[in-house]
């Protein structure tokens, strides 16, 4: 974990594309990301395929060629991407979003992070009895994990961003991925417990074009502009969530993270670099579910 004596750093910038908006919130913390990845073999970045079929539900391919750019001069080696998606095959998003042109340009290989061979980690059912939920061995063996996230609201939590893009994608299978909806509480419960034992070495959210409503796959586009990046994702998080008009605390799983000492989501003890959060603000219709989601508290 990423958890400094000093204010985590986010770097927040306004965004005029996918490519253009990433890749300047990661030149604002360049010297960061070159120290934290120095010495580092196994990297893994993780984009969002929810859906396979819609591009709004889905990290666009060019947030991930910005980062691909960047690490490119602080890296040499192979780089893996892994995602299981949970609506639809890896292969098809792959093939729909454009990914399958990263090969021509990058040292890079992909994962079915579904398929993957599979280590057991602790969780808890709506009874907050002990369960094991099986979670891609690629993931948690990686020595430098990315997630790059697509600003969403959600139908459980609120708001689906860096963390929970990691966590939820690195279940192997779609019945272990619907094996974490244990109810309001413990599905925030887990979505912690879990983001602990394999949180993201850097978070990236490409949100030049965001979703709100019926998130994380049938909601409406919101022209966002706006692209960040950290080292700390639980603050990242916690900054996007203003952004998009959400109290980060009213967000179960960012208050346990931050109450556990596993990441910092108090805006008062973030630095933000870059443009202030009131400058591109933009409050997100929330889910219809959004006052039951606010339970788990």
């Amino acid at each position: 974990m990423n958890i400094s004596p000093s204010k985590p750093i986010v770097a927040l910038v306004r965004s005029e594309g996918h490519y253009e908006g990433t890749k300047k919130a990661l030149n604002l913390i360049e010297d960061q990301i070159a120290r934290s990845i120095e010495g580092k073999r196994r990297v893994l970045i993780k984009p969002n395929f929810v859906s396979t079929r819609r591009q709004l539900a889905a990290t666009h391919v060019d947030s991930v060629k910005a980062v691909l750019d960047t690490l490119s001069k602080h890296h040499n080696g192979k780089i893996t991407i892994g995602e299981g998606p949970a609506i639809g095959s890896l292969e098809d998003g792959i093939s729909n979003f454009g990914y399958d042109k990263l090969e021509d340009k990058y040292d890079v290989d992909f994962v079915d992070l579904n398929k993957d061979k599979y280590l057991e980690l602790e969780a808890v059912n709506r009874s907050f009895e002990s369960i094991k939920f099986r979670v891609s061995k690629t993931l948690l063996e990686s020595d430098y994990l990315i997630s790059v996230a697509v600003p969403k609201t959600h139908d459980c939590v609120i708001a689906t961003l860096s963390i929970k893009n990691v966590v939820v994608g690195a279940l192997v299978n779609t019945g272990e991925k619907e094996k974490i909806h244990q109810g309001t509480k413990a599905i925030n419960i887990n979505i912690a417990k879990l983001a602990v034992q394999y949180m993201p070495s850097l978070a990236v959210i490409d949100g030049y074009i965001g979703m709100e409503g019926s998130g994380p796959v049938r909601g409406n586009p919101v022209e966002l502009g706006v692209s960040a990046a950290s080292l700390h994702p639980v603050s990242l998080d916690a900054v996007m969530a203003r952004i998009m008009g959400f109290e980060p605390l009213d967000i179960g799983y960012l208050y346990h993270l931050n109450e556990w000492g596993a990441g910092v989501a108090d805006l008062n003890k973030i630095e933000v670099s870059g443009v202030s959060i009131d400058e591109v603000s933009r409050r997100f219709k929330p889910h219809p579910g959004y006052e039951h989601q606010l339970k788990w508290k």
